[in-house]
């Protein structure tokens, strides 16, 4: 097996809380006293260019909340998307661990809309792990789409054989892993550990 030069690491739901997904949607939806199923179905309707860069996060709220007259404004309902993000206390540290070896190049490959990738970039100090960031809104393609995982790798200069993909939802780890990328699903920080040192990942000081 070659050795493993890379680590493509998913972060909501890996190594932090998600930014935006059903769960947050369905909190801000009671928060805010929106109707969930109108929310949801337009969400659904233009998630993708959200997701993909092609629409902003204002246009997003003025056409998923703000087409109508609120008691809130939308500073108040950005607000609070952003205060969603946290560092999941398990992981976040393996993370660290993996990219203070200086062994490997460690970079994001996420689903995420620009402004909420923005500030979960500066809020987190991002950089200081990731040497890239291969994001959905930059790239303008979204996980399980093959040609995500075949653009990191390109723009990255790695081989499949030598590269790690790690990810909560494991559709996106079975298509990384149809291309020849090693796949973790991850469950829980143990395993992410177990399975890191199992592919001979130096996971550093404990």
């Amino acid at each position: 097996m070659p050795e493993v030069t890379a680590l493509f690491w998913d972060l909501g739901g890996v190594v932090l809380t998600n930014g935006w997904d059903r769960k947050a949607r369905h909190e801000a939806a009671a928060k805010f006293h929106l109707e969930t199923g109108e929310f949801e179905e337009r969400h659904d309707a233009f998630v993708d260019e959200f997701e993909t860069g092609e629409m902003s996060l204002h246009e997003y709220l003025r056409r998923t909340v703000f087409y109508r007259e609120r008691s809130f404004s939308p500073g108040d309902f950005k607000k609070y998307i952003f205060e969603l993000s946290k560092t999941l206390p398990e992981s976040f540290p393996i993370l660290g661990e993996v990219a203070k070896t200086g062994k490997y190049f460690v970079a994001a490959l996420n689903n995420e809309s620009f402004e909420i990738n923005e500030h979960r970039i500066e809020a987190f100090h991002l950089p200081a792990y990731f040497a890239a960031f291969f994001s959905s809104c930059y790239l303008g393609l979204r996980k399980p789409e093959e040609k995500i995982y075949r653009r990191a790798l390109s723009m990255a200069h790695r081989k499949p054989a030598e590269s790690v993909f790690i990810d909560d939802r494991e559709l996106n780890v079975e298509c990384a892993k149809e291309l020849g990328m090693h796949g973790i699903h991850f469950q829980n920080a143990k395993q992410l550990r177990d399975d890191l040192a199992a592919l001979g990942v130096n996971l550093g000081a404990k």
